[in-house]
């Protein structure tokens, strides 16, 4: 009980945080297994596994180049596990798991972008995503938060 040891943040990105709160390493899960969070390193789920985390977002900053460089910080030392081949135009937030997703807005606004299209979330609603291309933007100025649980997949 009490705050999860397994809290990220970057630096160049204030107001990130990324709050890893318990994974299973197999299914199906062994009920009394040992939790092992803080041994979780990147986005994906161990194989076979789930993870479940929530991240805080700051709102987006205005200049491209700004939000480009705090998502290429974000990826190189968070989520380098994540497929994140950005084609030109692509928000640079654009990334691929190979894993189902539920997200769950907790509070706050944010837009899920799509290849074709945009969501915008708001406290209560969820998303499911399975393997898709994907992107989050704040671009409300408001702190937002979102609870996601990611479950092992396969193409």
């Amino acid at each position: 009980d009490g705050p999860t040891p397994a809290v990220k943040e970057v630096p160049s990105r204030p107001g990130y945080r990324v709050s890893n709160l318990w994974r299973t390493t197999e299914a199906p899960v062994q009920i009394h297994a040992e939790d092992s969070i803080t041994e979780h390193h990147g986005v994906l789920p161990p194989k076979n596994g789930n993870v479940i985390r929530i991240i805080d977002y700051p709102a987006e900053p205005q200049d491209p180049l700004e939000l480009k460089r705090q998502q290429d910080a974000t990826f190189a030392s968070l989520y380098p596990d994540a497929g994140h081949d950005l084609k030109p135009g692509d928000h640079p937030g654009m990334h691929i798991t190979e894993t189902v997703d539920y997200a769950v807005m907790l509070f706050g606004e944010m837009t899920a972008i799509l290849e074709k299209e945009e969501t915008v979330l708001r406290a209560g609603d969820i998303l499911i995503q399975r393997g898709t291309n994907h992107a989050w933007a704040n671009r409300s100025g408001q702190p937002a938060r979102i609870l996601f649980v990611l479950i092992d997949g396969k193409f």
